[in-house]
């Protein structure tokens, strides 16, 4: 076997010289892996939330223009980068083979079903065929196969979970993880999106760790996703807003905090234009966590800096230590969780 780089730079066809996630184009060819490579069957993609938006839109809705659009994305790459939205996603597979400098090295074996933690943007990945499409959970199932650099990381799919439930709650398991780093006793948490699957998520692990001396306040779209919220009882306010009107919010959300505003502000929207009413709802000394892939650095930045706040801002990193265990421990922990997530995504 040829001798790859951890990375997976000897992938990179162009520009060379970058990693393969700015790439332009990597090369997915999968008859011949490399030493430090691992090759999977692919079951299944599990499109980034903002991606597979901006693709339904662009298709109209029509599942056989959205298969179009992933194929194209595919062969022009060799991995799924949306060209708009610069996302991904994730997968669930089945090892079908390890690179020779990987033996022992890793405690995966051929069979293993795993989904990867790393993004689609920068995988390299082959779609033989497109099998079904669930627009309503961003799923879709193909014949193909993946790579897996040395420095990838994954989670093997746990015995006592359904595959796909799992891989929808891998899929976004950064956004709890560091909900739970970051929440302390008494924090007052807004969640923005929360009636989604990562908001979901995020308001679960906010009450957990914000305890009875703080609160969660969660921002949802739909009527459904408030409702759906409200009898989950996972924030101690829930409310429905257009969270691209950023005055109206924070108006909302000084009347509920008697003017404080909130300690912490996770945004987990899958829409662009939500960054300033995310800055306007938190303190001067508060933290907004941006989890969201549609987030523009510049409106933020910028947008900070035009209304005088000296807000903290983080970008949302889909990895941080002990994201799988503690995103799965939730849906173990909470029957009302699990049943939830069940229902709209296994």
């Amino acid at each position: 076997m040829k001798k790859g780089n951890k990375y997976g730079t000897h992938r990179v066809l162009e520009p060379k010289g970058v990693l393969p996630q700015p790439a332009n184009k990597i090369d997915n060819n999968m008859d011949e892996i490399y030493d430090n490579e691992i090759l999977i069957d692919v079951k299944t993609l599990n499109i980034d939330s903002a991606s597979f938006t901006q693709i339904e839109e662009q298709a109209g809705g029509d599942k056989a223009k959205i298969a179009e659009i992933m194929l194209d994305i595919v062969a022009k790459q060799g991995k799924h980068r949306n060209p708009v939205t610069g996302s991904g996603g994730m997968l669930l597979g089945v090892v079908e083979k390890i690179g020779d400098a990987l033996i022992g090295k890793t405690d995966l074996k051929v069979g293993d079903k795993i989904a990867t933690l790393v993004s689609l943007s920068l995988t390299p990945l082959r779609i033989d065929k497109i099998k079904d499409i669930r627009p309503d959970i961003d799923q879709v199932d193909i014949d193909g196969k993946a790579i897996l650099f040395e420095s990838g990381i994954y989670a093997k799919i746990p015995e006592d979970l359904p595959e796909n439930l799992a891989l929808s709650a891998l899929d976004v398991a950064g956004a709890p993880a560091q909900t739970a780093k970051l929440v302390k006793p008494g924090d007052t948490v807004l969640v923005i999106g929360a009636g989604g699957k990562s908001g979901m998520l995020c308001c679960y692990e906010a009450q957990k760790r914000a305890g009875v001396t703080g609160k969660v306040i969660g921002l949802c779209h739909s009527e459904r996703s408030t409702k759906r919220l409200q009898e989950l009882g996972f924030a101690d306010v829930v409310f429905s807003a257009d969270a691209t009107q950023p005055v109206p919010v924070m108006e909302k959300i000084s009347e509920i905090t008697n003017g404080e505003m909130c300690d912490i502000c996770i945004n987990n929207v899958n829409i662009p234009d939500t960054e300033m009413t995310s800055i306007l709802c938190t303190k001067d000394t508060g933290l907004v966590y941006f989890f969201s892939m549609a987030t523009s650095f510049t409106k933020a930045a910028l947008g900070a800096e035009g209304v005088g706040s000296d807000v903290k801002m983080l970008i949302g990193n889909g990895y941080t230590k002990g994201h799988a265990e503690i995103t799965l421990q939730e849906l173990r922990e909470s029957e009302k969780l699990r049943k939830i997530f069940t229902d709209l995504y296994a």
